[in-house]
């Protein structure tokens, strides 16, 4: 890649038939490296149990500069982030929802929960179908009540938009695939990269 992200997110419940492969080739990346096996709740790919995931985030941070956490289960990765600042790698506690958007009261709550929990940085992915679930999502990352660094993206009909929008609103990771879509709403990463503040 010619301009290569500031980080690559490896979805290591997307590697499952070729970890062989990853660990030969993942000192190629020439960015830092975000490592998540996500909760199949919360789009991930498997059905992997919290051991498996566990085990293959725990194989993982020595590449890592953060590792990625549902909201739903930093009580039962306890011991894995622990492991993680022992190895200065920094945490996002993440929350999912495919299906709407909370009001942004119940996202300021659940961002207040990822960093009692020891969040450097809370993301958030809902659903953005119209106008008002997008509202709430600018409503959210504009708020001056937040404690830790928000990244927020929207997910359907009004998701490429709301990539757009909420990064100029201060959203401090911004996600684009690499090569097709994997969810609706995701922007190539050329044109995310064009428009986002510099």
């Amino acid at each position: 890649m010619k301009h290569p992200p500031d980080l690559f997110e490896l979805r290591l419940d997307c590697f499952l038939s070729s970890l062989g492969k990853l660990v030969a080739k993942i000192d190629s990346l020439p960015s830092p490296i975000i490592v998540t096996a996500r909760d199949s709740r919360e789009g991930g790919i498997g059905n992997l149990s919290p051991e498996q995931r566990a085990n293959l985030l725990a194989r993982f941070l020595v590449y890592a500069k953060y590792v990625d956490i549902e909201l739903r289960n930093v009580r039962a990765f306890k011991p894995l982030l622990a492991y993680a600042r022992k190895r200065n790698v920094r945490v996002i506690v993440s929350f999912h929802d495919f299906k709407s958007t909370p009001s942004s009261r119940s996202l300021r709550t659940k961002a207040s929960a990822a960093k009692k929990h020891g969040a450097d940085i809370f993301k958030v992915a809902t659903r953005t179908d119209t106008p008002a679930a997008l509202a709430q999502l600018v409503d959210f990352i504009t708020s001056k009540h937040l404690k830790v660094p928000v990244s927020a993206m929207g997910i359907g009909k009004l998701g490429a938009l709301s990539r757009l929008l909420l990064a100029r609103c201060g959203s401090v990771l911004n996600y684009a695939p690499f090569g097709r879509p994997t969810v609706e709403g995701q922007l190539p990463i050329e044109l995310l990269r064009s428009s986002l503040p510099r």
